[in-house]
């Protein structure tokens, strides 16, 4: 096991988890080069709005997801003492009431950062927007819902990261409610980020079946959940190619551009998956590793493609 953190620092740094940012990082960016695309002007505004707000939504998610977790942390600390990385509750990193007022002023800030934006670029259903943003999570992880424990989580993730989160930011630089180019892209993006949820499960399985908690990876088992994530991943990248029939040219360029990045992908992930049985993490966290960069990298290209034959053509 690493060595915890020592300076006060540095365990909020350790805690805000930076590594898995992009997780949040890129959809929001595809919601903003959609909105742009759509409508061929850049708003510096809205950008800086969905920037302020994922970071707070981020922080959010991180810090109230830990604290609702702390105690199957602590099952799997006692399981695997040596086989997984320092628990930010468990190994005493933070205190867990720390960590709840944190989530909670972050969530705060991000709804704030919302009503401020609304009124600044006259964006009236963002507040709604990000109510459904944070309350997600809330249905996610926290009394007396707790779909993550009951079963459901990584459906509410996909709807989340995959749905919420573009939409939010897509419609604060667009004003569109439906922005152009939504409906082609999204739905191959939501079952990139349905892969990423059920695969967070699989190096939790036997730890969150101790626990009680009810998941893809503790229902299916792990070879089970294996398989759908990588045909959630591939239906991925088929919706993305099948965007040829439905976007414009540009939408086209980009969504063909990303399926054949997440096909590309999907190779080195089935090549993977036989080896990231239940509790070899070392093979588990190659697979996720895989999986992720094949989800942000398709999605980036996406993004700054749009982004820039959009700007392209409004020269």
């Amino acid at each position: 096991m690493a060595e915890p953190p020592r300076t006060p620092a540095k365990r909020w740094l350790y805690a805000l988890k930076p590594a898995s940012w992009p997780k949040l990082l890129v959809p929001a960016l595809l919601g903003q080069a959609l909105g742009y695309g759509a409508t061929s002007e850049f708003d510096a505004i809205a950008f800086a709005f969905g920037g302020a707000f994922t970071a707070l939504f981020t922080a959010y998610v991180v810090f109230l997801n830990d604290w609702g977790d702390r105690d199957i942390d602590a099952i799997k600390r006692r399981m695997f003492p040596d086989g997984c990385s320092p628990k930010t509750v468990p190994d005493g990193i933070l205190p867990a009431r720390h960590l709840l007022l944190a989530g909670l002023v972050a969530g705060l800030a991000a709804l704030t950062v919302a009503v401020s934006a609304s009124f600044a670029i006259d964006r009236p259903h963002l507040i709604p927007g990000a109510a459904v943003c944070l309350g997600l999570f809330v249905a996610y992880t926290l009394p007396p819902l707790r779909l993550n424990y009951r079963g459901g989580g990584e459906v509410l993730e996909m709807l989340g990261v995959g749905v919420a989160l573009p939409w939010l930011n897509a419609y604060a630089q667009s004003g569109d409610v439906v922005p152009n180019g939504f409906s082609a892209v999204i739905p191959g993006f939501a079952f990139l980020a349905l892969a990423s949820a059920v695969a967070s499960g699989l190096s939790d399985e036997q730890s969150d079946r101790r626990g009680g908690k009810h998941t893809f990876a503790t229902s299916l088992g792990n070879a089970k959940a294996r398989r759908f994530v990588e045909l959630a991943m591939l239906l991925g990248a088929l919706s993305w190619a099948a965007a040829i029939f439905f976007g414009d040219v540009e939408i086209k360029i980009a969504c063909l551009v990303a399926a054949s990045t997440v096909w590309d992908y999907l190779k080195a992930v089935f090549k993977q998956s036989p080896a990231a049985v239940t509790n070899a993490f070392s093979a588990q966290g190659a697979y996720k590793y895989l999986l992720h960069r094949g989800i942000w990298r398709s999605t980036t290209y996406l993004s700054l493609i749009l982004a820039g034959v959009t700007l392209w053509w409004s020269l």
